[in-house]
C-alpha cells in the first residue's frame, strides 16, 4: 500500500512590492505541485505582509508548533525563501522540522539528500539573505537622498506641516496656529492638559482629527526643539 504524504501548504508575501495575489498564485502553484506527487493538503498556513528576515510571524510559528503534533510529513513552500531570509533561522527552524519528523519542500527548488543539494541549498539561502539585506540598503540610502533634499521620508508628517507635490513639507497655516499656541504656553509654564484643554477648546484637531490629549507626541517633540 503506497503511503499518501500529508503536506502543509506554507504562503508569505512581505510588503516590499507585493500583494495579496501573490499568495493565490504561490497557492495555486503548491496545489497543482501536491496533485502531480499524489500528496494530500491537510493544513495552509499563510502570512501576509511579514518579513522572513526575522521569525515574528503568527502562522509560521503556529505551522512549527504543529509540526510537532504528527498532523503532517512535509511543509510545502513555493520557494525557500517564503520559508526564511535568514540562515540562521533556517537552519533552526528546519532542524525542528526534522527533529518533529516533517521535511521541508519547495515547488521550484528541486532538492533531494544528496551532497549537491547541500550546497546548492545553502547558495539558494545566502543569496535569500543578500536580497533582503539588498533592499533594505537600497531604501535607506533613497530615504538619505530624500532627506538630503529636504524631501519628506515618509509617514504623516509633523502638525504644522503637510507634503506638497514635490515632496517637500509646506505650511499648513490652520495647524501651524495650534504649533504656535503649544510653543507659547510651553515656554510660560503650562503643563499638557493644559495645553490640550485650549487647543479642543478653540477646535483644534490632532493630524488624525481627533481632539488633543495630554499625552499627544506633538507635547513631547516641540519642547524638546524649544530646549535644544
Amino acid at each position: 500500500m503506497i503511503e499518501i504524504k500529508r503536506v502543509a501548504l506554507y504562503a508569505r508575501f512581505s510588503s516590499d512590492h507585493q500583494r495579496t495575489e501573490s499568495i493565490d498564485a504561490q497557492i495555486r502553484a503548491m496545489k497543482e505541485f501536491c496533485d502531480h506527487n499524489k500528496w494530500k493538503i491537510v493544513e495552509t498556513y499563510i502570512d501576509e505582509a511579514y518579513s522572513a528576515t526575522n521569525d515574528r510571524r503568527p502562522s509560521f510559528q503556529r505551522m512549527i508548533t504543529d509540526s510537532g503534533k504528527g498532523l503532517f510529513d512535509i511543509v510545502l513552500v513555493h520557494k525557500l525563501d517564503r520559508f526564511s531570509r535568514n540562515r540562521y533561522d533556517s537552519a533552526v527552524y528546519k532542524n525542528k522540522l526534522k527533529h518533529n519528523g516533517v521535511r521541508l519542500c519547495s515547488v521550484l527548488e528541486r532538492l533531494d539528500d544528496s551532497p549537491e543539494s547541500i550546497i546548492l541549498e545553502a547558495m539558494l539561502e545566502s543569496i535569500g539573505e543578500y536580497y533582503s539585506s539588498n533592499i533594505a540598503r537600497e531604501v535607506m540610502k533613497g530615504l538619505k537622498e530624500n532627506a538630503f533634499h529636504c524631501k519628506h521620508t515618509g509617514g504623516s508628517p509633523p502638525l504644522g506641516y503637510d507634503v506638497g507635490p514635490d515632496k517637500k513639507l509646506v505650511i499648513n497655516e490652520r495647524e501651524a496656529e495650534a504649533v504656535r499656541i503649544i510653543y507659547d504656553m510651553y515656554i510660560n509654564g503650562y503643563g499638557n492638559r493644559d495645553i490640550a484643554e485650549r487647543l479642543n477648546a478653540a477646535g483644534y484637531v490632532t493630524k488624525k482629527g481627533n481632539p488633543f490629549a495630554p499625552n499627544h507626541a506633538a507635547f513631547y517633540e516641540m519642547p524638546l526643539s524649544i530646549k535644544n
